[in-house]
């Protein structure tokens, strides 16, 4: 019989857990291997999780003792809203574990704290190939059918 999946913030004690979910996420979308983020940037990001001066924000899905699952939000001004906007940057949940609840509970709770915050919009991207991803989002919220385009300046 498995345990109910619930969410709460990400704490400091949760590394050892969140460090697998964050490398799976990241092989997820190529960075692994040669292509692998530099240490130095998941390290920065674990620091800025717990920054109070920071915007962005962790949760968890956790079942029993098990971290699960993890977002990670943060707000930003729009030049079209009066508020600020929640930008969902990471989602993941173990293999394992997809199916069960997890993401969508995590979806959910970053709606409650970015209405909470006064947030007038939720948004994130993925690849139009992440079939099981996109059956989840396409039950959360509608497609927008936006193509984002990026440039690296380094």
């Amino acid at each position: 019989m498995t345990s109910e999946i619930s969410i709460r913030p990400l704490s400091p004690a949760d590394y050892a857990q969140w460090r697998p979910l964050w490398d799976g996420y990241n092989a997820f979308y190529g960075r692994e291997g040669s292509t692998a983020l530099p240490e130095a940037i998941t390290q920065k990001t674990w620091e800025r999780l717990f920054d109070l001066g920071e915007p962005v924000h962790a949760l968890i899905a956790v079942e029993g003792s098990a971290v699960v699952g993890l977002v990670h939000y943060l707000f930003h001004r729009s030049t079209t809203r009066l508020n600020d906007v929640c930008y969902l940057q990471d989602l993941f949940t173990s293999p394992n574990h997809r199916g069960r609840g997890a993401g969508k509970k995590l979806i959910e709770a970053v709606y409650f704290a970015a209405k909470t915050a006064g947030s007038t919009r939720v948004y994130w991207h993925t690849y139009a190939d992440n079939a099981t991803g996109r059956a989840l989002y396409d039950k959360m919220t509608r497609y927008s059918g936006v193509i984002t385009y990026t440039h690296d300046t380094e």
